[in-house]
């Protein structure tokens, strides 16, 4: 059982795909962690990021090894954590640059497929490309959407003590990712044909986790 999850940040794909993943006994796994851990190699190794043609003679250097336990999801890049760095700053900003290289693309996409198809068991793979580009065969697809003020809001909520002004920086940055990442020519965000979409806006987490567990139950016939 092979699930694709994909939607634009904020959507509460991460904590769905994992609690899920839990739930159902599958394995998981975070395909935007992994341009994050390539961006981050990019940024310690003093490579342009905005030099696509340095970033693509350098994307087959480094080596990134993903976890697929959904209670601790792990990545190193030549052996070394990364979990926590990713999610910096600096790294944020430049992954979407890096991410739309085609070279990059290409590398993580063909590590993404290797661990989808030896995940025993089954496997929920989440990202923005996985039911398109990614795992077009999967046995299921889901694009969550939600509106740009509740994106913003649970994006915002996860540091405490956001402001008004603060909350509309960070909706102002989910729009230019959502811009980056839709309109990159190669494997763009994007929703299948055949996804079924799930509208967050409204819902709980534990609504949507329900809601996905039981499209994929239907899909195994249970």
């Amino acid at each position: 059982m092979i699930v694709g999850i994909d939607g634009p940040s904020g959507t509460g794909k991460s904590s769905t795909s994992k609690a899920v993943a839990v739930k159902l006994g599958l394995r998981y796994l975070d395909t935007g962690a992994q341009y994050r851990a390539i961006t981050w190699w990019m940024l310690d190794n003093g490579i342009d990021v905005n030099d696509a043609s340095a970033v693509a003679a350098a994307s087959g250097k480094p080596t990134i090894v993903s976890g697929t336990d959904p209670a601790a999801p792990a990545i190193t890049v030549d052996g070394t954590d990364v979990a926590a760095p990713i999610r910096g700053k600096e790294v944020t900003a430049a992954v979407s640059a890096v991410s739309a290289v085609p070279e990059v693309r290409a590398r993580i996409t063909e590590l993404q497929r290797t661990i989808a198809r030896e995940a025993a068991g089954g496997i929920v793979v989440e990202g923005r490309d996985i039911g398109t580009t990614v795992l077009p065969d999967a046995d299921v697809k889901i694009f969550l959407t939600a509106s740009e003020e509740a994106r913003a809001a649970r994006r915002s909520g996860e540091l405490k003590g956001k402001d008004a002004q603060s909350l509309e920086a960070t909706r102002e940055a989910l729009v230019k990712r959502d811009a980056a990442d839709s309109g990159r020519k190669t494997s763009p965000l994007a929703k299948a044909g055949d996804a079924v979409e799930v509208d967050t806006t409204e819902l709980t987490l534990d609504q949507v986790i329900e809601c996905v567990v039981t499209l994929i139950e239907e899909k195994r016939g249970r």
